[in-house]
């Protein structure tokens, strides 16, 4: 496993998307929808790093970011050294082959009217790529990672299964040899028992190809089977970010505790479900963002401060990070405001 001194494959600083939707403010300025609003987090190689939140939280613009199918507003995506921001053209080509996606949907994701040979080997088509053996061997090799068979190939996406349609989708995010693996929701339109497949079929080519996966959802039973460091999303915001054991260990954040609350399938969320945490209200509109912390107004420990003062992303113990003013330290225990 890579040491976590080594330099991160991938680097996000200060990340901002922001989308306008026409007209102009009080202030007179361009009225815009602020996605993601100042995001900082890095991937090391060979490792999972989960982004979650509920809808609109900003997870899936975040990556789409990092893919660059979503330009930055400011701030700056490095992978593996290299300015993602700064790339056009062929240079940008040229470094999407290191970074790939596995879609959400495996029923729209794939043309129905390509065998699926030609799917997974399309890649390397589009990218100019020849690897060792040549582009039918590469397919091939790849089908067998996932584990379908080789006579599938000459098959159409109609004639898979959900969870073989997804297989698809994996060999072809694969077939170019990344390095980083963005998953946008890859096993939600699924049923529970093919998502444990496709989640153990990730586990085992990480395991063997040593790719790093950023990995995208909602659902925090999926995330803790797969990840190895999370991050949560709040209205275009990071506000908690931890390894996956001290996260489902100890939530911080009162949101985090929200969401452990609401899966008693987790570890430690049975405990948390004892003492339900339930959320009143919407989040407010990306648009208009209120002053101090995004989330005090639906906040059940929130105090005045909370309304007036932003709190920071600060470091509590080594590598977990949170945004609250009154998260704290008792007999060296660190203590979230909805477990005092």
């Amino acid at each position: 496993m890579t040491s976590p001194q080594s330099p991160a494959l991938l680097s996000v600083r200060d990340l901002a998307v922001h989308f306008p939707i026409g007209g102009r403010g009080r202030d007179g300025k361009p009225v815009v929808v602020k996605a993601v609003d100042g995001v900082s987090f890095e991937l090391q190689r060979g490792r999972t790093l989960a982004i979650v939140g509920e809808s609109g939280s900003g997870k899936t613009t975040t990556a789409l970011s990092v893919l660059r199918l979503a330009d930055p507003t400011a701030g700056s995506i490095h992978f593996d050294g290299t300015d993602m921001t700064a790339l056009n053209g062929s240079a940008l080509r040229r470094m999407r082959r290191r970074v790939q996606l596995v879609f959400q949907d495996p029923y729209s994701s794939l043309n129905p009217r390509q065998r699926a040979g030609d799917i997974v080997r399309s890649p390397l088509d589009l990218m100019g790529i020849d690897p060792p053996g040549g582009r039918e061997a590469r397919v091939a090799r790849m089908f067998e990672l996932v584990g379908l068979r080789p006579e599938q190939r000459q098959l159409f996406p109609h004639q898979f299964s959900g969870g073989q349609r997804q297989r698809l989708n994996v060999a072809r995010a694969l077939a170019s040899a990344p390095d980083l693996i963005v998953c946008d929701e890859p096993v939600s339109a699924l049923d529970i028992a093919i998502r444990a497949q496709i989640l153990n079929l990730l586990r085992r080519i990480q395991r063997e190809q040593g790719q790093s996966f950023l990995f995208i959802s909602h659902d925090m039973a999926v995330v803790e089977h797969i990840c190895d460091d999370i991050a949560v999303m709040y209205l275009g915001k990071i506000i908690e970010q931890a390894s996956r054991n001290a996260f489902f260990t100890r939530p911080l954040h009162p949101y985090s505790v929200a969401l452990m609350s609401a899966v008693p399938t987790v570890k430690g969320g049975r405990e948390l479900a004892a003492r339900r945490v339930r959320l009143a209200g919407d989040p407010p509109s990306p648009v208009d963002p209120p002053p101090g912390c995004r989330f005090a107004g639906r906040c059940p420990a929130a105090q005045p401060l909370c309304a007036t003062r932003e709190p920071s992303l600060r470091e509590v113990a080594p590598g977990h990070r949170v945004a609250c003013h009154f998260v704290e330290s008792r007999d060296g225990v660190l203590v979230s405001p909805l477990q005092g």
